[in-house]
């Protein structure tokens, strides 16, 4: 017992260093992620500003109650669900077929070059990039319409006014700002792949389609597995900016989601407990996903997270 403790209080002061520049990271986390948990509490409880948090009345599981009895709460799970999913089927691909195609480009000043302008969008605001956005899809003077029109002979069609429209508006909108930022992860983990085996492949007469299915994707395979178990547990997460800037009263039937929903009802009609028992529940919800996924990406022989 004492060989341990004064081996780990000799390994402690040997990296007394590298434990204090953790210090920062675990007092960020103990501030901001573990001490705002006790205002989990409020969804048991009739929250009032001037009683605060412990001073507010129990009332049990009654918000949970009036959660899943109410209509509006299933509609906006409901909206949330499919636009994850639709940004999960047709949006979560397209960081890893660009990699692939940034992988094969050999000059590397045009590959720099690409790699900016797919970059750009990221650190554009959704104010600025909604707005753009709107303008390219307007029926009356969008490019996107114009070209329907002409080419095409189409009547215009209000693509952001549309119940049908909107929520494929919002995928390719996602998709726009944040597939090249996505595709910084695969080619890294792509240039770690040992260049002897696309080598060997080339010698063995391999085209370039067969090293990449053979060499390069199961390459990347556990960076795929991670980023789907990460992106699995926001399943019911999404982004307040975004859906704000691009829905409209028109198409609130599929554009109001859990995130416009709490912001409407939390907010400004102040229904502070209600609003967090929704929160709670999405939070375990999304613990059950990264959990169960992280055990299926196990048991496919990957990693997974832990």
């Amino acid at each position: 017992m004492k060989d341990t403790r004064s081996i780990i209080r000799s390994r402690f002061l040997r990296d007394r260093h590298l434990y204090l520049m953790l210090l920062p990271v675990i007092l960020f986390y103990l501030v901001f992620k573990y001490a705002p948990m006790i205002g989990e509490m409020i969804a048991f409880k009739d929250y009032r500003l001037g009683d605060g948090i412990f001073g507010s009345q129990w009332v049990g599981f009654k918000h949970f109650e009036s959660l899943f009895g109410s209509i509006d709460f299933w509609r906006v799970l409901r909206n949330t669900l499919v636009l994850n999913v639709y940004s999960l089927v047709f949006g979560f691909p397209v960081p890893i077929v660009l990699a692939l195609l940034l992988n094969e480009v050999r000059k590397e000043w045009y590959k720099r070059t690409v790699q900016n302008l797919l970059y750009l969008p990221h650190f554009i605001s959704w104010v600025v990039l909604g707005g753009i956005f709107i303008a390219i899809l307007s029926p009356s003077t969008g490019v996107v319409n114009a070209v329907l029109q002409h080419v095409f002979g189409m009547e215009p069609i209000y693509f952001m006014a549309d119940s049908r429209w909107w929520p494929v508006a919002y995928t390719l909108s996602g998709i726009w700002r944040e597939a090249g930022w996505g595709t910084i992860l695969y080619l890294a983990a792509m240039a770690s792949i040992d260049p002897q085996l696309y080598e060997a492949a080339k010698i063995d007469g391999a085209s370039k389609l067969r090293q990449t299915w053979h060499i390069t994707l199961p390459g990347i395979r556990s960076t795929v597995a991670i980023l789907l178990v990460l992106r699995m547990g926001s399943m019911l997460d999404v982004g307040l900016e975004q859906t704000l800037i691009l829905q409209n009263q028109s198409v609130l039937d599929v554009a109001d989601v859990i995130s416009t929903y709490v912001y409407r009802v939390g907010l400004q009609n102040m229904n502070y407990s209600y609003t967090t028992a929704l929160g709670l529940f999405q939070s375990l919800i999304s613990l059950i996903l990264v959990v169960g996924v992280n055990r299926l990406t196990r048991a496919f022989g990957e990693r997974g997270l832990w």
